[in-house]
């Protein structure tokens, strides 16, 4: 592994943890340098495909999932852990789904669902990006039905 501070190619493990079923947390540290940093090994699945509202088809990407809901965690005080083990259930369910294509609707109402039991707030910013509000009744609407699923 190549130190993401000095370029170094002499890296040890030094903590190995299992980060929920579906990947392996690394802590190493650099011999070099002496920084410490984390890796996540993952099992490489089945490519899921993703359709967007336009009627593109891309394949999912886990990293573009973890933006838009860091966006809305970031001033909240969400832990990165509790995000990454959100993504983790979500990417979970999508690979046991029998779907060849996922709406990109009904991950969204995934992460939803799932935001409002961690922060009715951040649940509220990930809908205004994902729904696209156009005004503040769609605000409203969104907030009573956020208090209908939690």
């Amino acid at each position: 592994m190549i130190c993401p501070y000095c370029k170094s190619n002499c890296t040890r493990v030094i903590d190995k943890r299992e980060s929920g079923t579906t990947a392996t947390r690394r802590r190493r540290e650099c011999e070099k340098c002496k920084k410490r940093f984390t890796t996540y090994e993952r099992v490489e699945n089945v490519i899921l495909n993703i359709l967007k509202r336009d009627g593109r088809v891309q394949e999912f990407d886990r990293e573009k999932l973890k933006r838009g809901i860091s966006k809305a965690t970031s001033k909240r005080h969400v832990p990165e852990e509790i995000v990454d083990d959100l993504i983790s259930d979500i990417e979970q369910k999508l690979m046991v789904s029998e779907k060849q294509i996922i709406k990109s609707t009904e991950i969204g109402e995934m992460v939803l669902k799932k935001l409002t039991k961690i922060d009715k707030l951040s649940a509220l910013l990930f809908a205004a990006v994902y729904k696209e509000f156009t005004s503040l009744e769609d605000v409203q609407k969104e907030l009573e039905r956020l208090e209908k699923l939690s």
